[in-house]
């Protein structure tokens, strides 16, 4: 199985887009296209095209002729695999605008909403528009836009520039995005909006969202379904910060005991917020349990229930008593804006079971007055959950990592998510084409629990094939959610893609040379030291990297324009340190890493997340055309590149010792988390002109 070699696209962007077997069916159409002349051109695609899955029941020839020669005129301009595969994308997208309807309409609810064939109805826009202008109508940039008409395109023209999307990021996740590193200017140049965007989707990563199938050109283009495939995503991790034990630790008064906080802790946000109303559902008294946000809510007596409980003193029984279930909702809806629920939805809505706008409106609901109290509770927070503090980093890095995959199950939390063994054999599918024998799995739900065994026994035997560590490794390890081992395997999975992704580079440096942290860090110092500066550092926990000045440095050498030396503090306390550390990780993000450190690794030296920072950094440099192969000290061949992988760690003989996360090379998942969405580094930090590719970044302006 592990011999197995699927159909290979250079650009690992595009080759995320499809699975294999799409691939292999679409390399057949495409060979069907050559003629007796052996080649295959803009000309004769369209007739073999318009038979594709998606497309022919939907498209004609001639109007798929007419999406080709908006980017290629010439019907004679000679078509590589690539330009084909990016042509079809187009293609989809285009019938997917076409056939856009509430019937296929696809739901933020889902996980990966970013779909080709995303489409969201009107009531949904016009949901997101309000949603806008009421949380960002103050902004001192913004204002001047907002605010929105839903009924225009005003969506789509302000979020080409990119300022948009990343100041709802911000609002969704504060402080995730250093705002200095936005480009504010009222009228941006090309490579000031491909900056904010490559800044926007690697930050939209860094928060959870799925962003496989958008590009910076999307967005500049401002492509509707794209566009609001992203918003909608933002909005709904922002509506669902809050219902987590973290956040608001008045959740555990939906238990009965403290025996219950690990399952409560591993469920989704959506499954939190129908536990959360159907726990005052039943205090009011209502006779029903809540199971979705759509057809359970369509006669409005869920939320007439719910707001009485929750809002006695605005109570209103008539609400109870009216038989029209639209006039029930408008009663609702009265009720709801008396407790600062704007109206973001419609009677219309609720009646006719929107589930998107039932969430969100749900989660307004709880946002302004979630009833919770702990007063009479006696669970201690910290007792519910004692090794979550050692493992939350790494498991949100995997979770983050394999939610950028672009798989069809969504990661809501590893430890649960993987224990019936399907999560795992969706990922090494992608991974490794072929190596899944489908036959011999069992796809959820899944009542026998013999059957997830065989899912995980499946999962350790692939893990084998691929020379994998896994002594003593069995799959009832995994159902039983033995979180060490399952951290290991994940840590193995990644270093893996890591692997492939470093064989399909374009820019090949192997020199063969094994690649260590020794490496890395002599690479930091010579690129430093090339660009005319003087910082150096002995090693990833010099101390002197607390101030920040050597990684801005860093990145001013791979990229000049990309540091605004106007915005950096000498980094002498801790406030100038912390301001420092935050612009790094916009920065490095908008130059094109994708990273998951926290401003407190910088201004820590945490030894383990320097290094992960510097490896991202680096490996985007030796992907420019201008990095020389001579300048590269840490250049690999593929036999040592292996061995190299599982030695990037920290010499405990002159340094503290390593928690034992560190041991186990979990928490090194950051790193590869950054090389596996190279489809963010590669695709992100390009802008398409034509039929050229040009590398972008420029100076930050200050807002």
């Amino acid at each position: 199985m592990s011999g197995f070699v699927g159909v290979l696209v250079s650009d690992p962007w595009l080759q995320s887009q499809f699975t294999q077997v799409e691939l292999r069916g679409l390399k057949s159409n495409y060979l069907s296209a050559k003629g007796d002349s052996g080649h295959v051109t803009v000309g004769n695609l369209p007739a073999v095209m318009v038979k594709l899955k998606g497309l022919h029941e939907v498209l004609t020839e001639e109007e798929i002729s007419a999406i080709l020669n908006a980017s290629y005129p010439d019907d004679n301009h000679e078509m590589d695999f690539e330009a084909y595969l990016r042509a079809y994308l187009d293609s989809q997208a285009e019938a997917a605008n076409k056939r856009g309807s509430v019937k296929n309409s696809s739901s933020f609810l889902k996980a990966t909403t970013t779909t080709l064939l995303h489409t969201i109805g009107e009531s949904e826009q016009g949901f997101f528009v309000a949603h806008i202008n009421g949380y960002l109508g103050d902004d001192p940039f913004l204002k001047n836009y907002l605010p929105l008409d839903p009924a225009s395109d005003d969506l789509f023209n302000l979020a080409k520039d990119g300022v948009l999307l990343c100041k709802m990021i911000n609002v969704a996740v504060p402080g995730t995005i250093d705002e200095r590193a936005i480009n504010t200017k009222r009228v941006l140049n090309p490579w000031e909006r491909n900056e904010n965007h490559t800044l926007c989707l690697n930050s939209a990563k860094a928060i959870g969202c799925t962003v496989v199938n958008i590009g910076t050109q999307d967005l500049v283009e401002g492509r509707p379904h794209l566009v609001l495939g992203l918003i909608s995503q933002i909005i709904k991790i922002q509506l669902l910060a809050d219902l987590n034990l973290k956040k608001t630790p008045q959740l555990v008064e939906l238990i009965d005991d403290s025996q219950d906080a690990e399952e409560l802790m591993g469920l989704s946000p959506e499954k939190m917020l129908l536990k959360w109303m159907n726990f005052h559902l039943k205090r009011a008294g209502y006779k029903k349990t809540v199971t979705n946000f759509s057809s359970d809510l369509k006669d409005g007596e869920a939320y007439a229930y719910l707001l009485n409980v929750l809002a006695p003193e605005h109570c209103n029984p008539a609400a109870l008593d009216a038989k029209d279930p639209t006039e029930r909702a408008k009663m609702v809806l009265d009720h709801a804006e008396k407790i600062n629920c704007k109206r973001f939805v419609t009677s219309k809505d609720i009646v006719e079971g929107s589930a998107n706008l039932n969430l969100g409106f749900i989660a307004q609901i709880f946002h302004e007055r979630n009833g919770l109290s702990t007063d009479c509770r006696k669970i201690s927070f910290a007792e519910m959950m004692p090794d979550d503090v050692l493992v939350s980093r790494e498991e949100r890095a995997f979770r983050l990592w394999i939610n950028s995959l672009g798989i069809t199950t969504y990661v809501n939390n590893v430890f649960e998510d993987v224990r019936n063994g399907w999560l795992l054999l969706e990922v090494l599918d992608k991974l490794s084409p072929g190596s899944v024998n489908w036959k011999q799995a069992t796809k959820p739900p899944i009542k026998m629990p013999f059957r997830k065994v065989e899912n995980c026994n499946q999962i350790i035997e692939i893990g084998q094939q691929l020379k994998f560590s896994l002594v003593n490794v069995a799959g009832n390890d995994f159902v039983q959610g033995n979180k060490k081992l399952i951290l290991a395997y994940l840590w193995q999975l990644m270093r893996f893609n890591l692997l492939q992704l470093l064989k399909n580079l374009r820019y090949h440096h192997s020199r063969g040379k094994e690649i260590t942290d020794v490496d890395i860090l002599k690479w930091a110092n010579n690129k430093v030291k090339s660009a005319g500066r003087v910082s150096r550092i002995e090693s990833f926990k010099d101390k002197n990297l607390s101030n920040g000045i050597f990684f801005l440095e860093l990145l001013s050498s791979v990229e000049p324009r990309v540091v605004n030396w106007n915005l950096v503090t000498k980094g002498e306390s801790d406030d100038e340190k912390r301001l420092n550390a935050i612009y790094i990780i916009s920065v490095a993000r908008k130059l094109g890493c994708s990273i998951f450190l926290l401003p407190e690794d910088i201004m820590e030296v945490n030894q383990k997340m320097i290094l992960v920072l510097t490896a991202s950094i680096m490996y985007w440099s030796l992907q420019q055309p201008s990095e020389e192969p001579d300048r590269c000290e840490s250049c690999v061949d593929d036999s040592s590149l292996h061995r190299a992988a599982s030695e990037i760690s920290i010499d405990d003989t002159t340094s503290e010792k390593a928690p034992s996360d560190w041991e186990d090379g979990s928490l090194t998942a950051s790193f590869i988390s950054n090389i596996a969405s190279d489809d963010a580094i590669s695709e992100t930090s390009e802008i398409e002109n034509g039929s050229s590719t040009t590398t972008t970044t420029t100076t930050t302006t200050i807002p």
